[in-house]
């Protein structure tokens, strides 16, 4: 199998119902995505088993689960095709190597989950390293970011793409330094994002 430069994957944050997904997937033309991540809620692993039994497409699925338990259905019952650990959700580097010897042992691959900043990255980076089953890292790094994630002030030292991979540091600890100065300077503000709702009025994820 030659290299693969680019896939394409679509993330629904589980916004659709059973029925829209199983749409989508069947109007899509076949081999065109590479994962479908969360196209509906999580809560009920059996609404997965159904739509599974109407596309083809390989499913994404686990980044707000926060243990081995709420994983373990998806992986045994071969619902989802990528474990989306998130390591900062599910309990850090000890339940995320949990997580991924059960994701091995269904031959499931990781595909973390990292929108939370470079000390995440760090921390998924390194889990990477150390797993025989992990396919490809979310990284939240662009022109148009603008959220102050990834201030080069605030982390002086944090692992940085090159090209389309980033090396894992050999130093101690994780490869980021904070500016612990800047951070006791700083007066909290408090912020809250805008709050999304589903149809029934229950919160749901951005």
């Amino acid at each position: 199998m030659g290299k693969i430069d680019h896939v394409l994957g679509i993330d629904y944050h589980h916004r659709l119902s059973v029925a829209e997904a199983a749409s989508f997937c069947q109007r899509m033309p076949s081999g065109t995505l590479y994962f479908l991540e969360e196209p509906i809620r999580d809560e009920t692993p059996e609404a997965y088993e159904s739509l599974r039994t109407m596309v083809d497409v390989p499913f994404a699925i686990g980044e707000e689960f926060s243990s081995k338990w709420q994983f373990l259905p998806y992986l045994e019952r071969g619902i989802t095709n990528f474990a989306r650990l998130d390591v900062c959700n599910v309990g850090g580097l000890t339940e995320s190597m949990k997580v991924a010897g059960l994701a091995e042992a269904h031959y499931i691959d990781l595909m973390p989950h990292n929108p939370l900043g470079p000390i995440c990255t760090a921390a998924t980076v390194h889990l990477a390293a150390a797993v025989t089953n992990f396919a490809w890292l979310e990284i939240r790094t662009s022109p148009t970011e603008s959220s102050g994630h990834y201030d080069e002030d605030l982390f002086p030292v944090q692992l940085t793409l090159e090209g389309a991979s980033i090396p894992v540091p050999e130093g101690p600890g994780l490869g980021v330094e904070v500016n612990e100065e800047l951070v006791t300077s700083q007066t909290f503000k408090f912020a809250e994002p805008p709050h999304l709702r589903r149809r029934d009025g229950s919160h749901t994820n951005w």
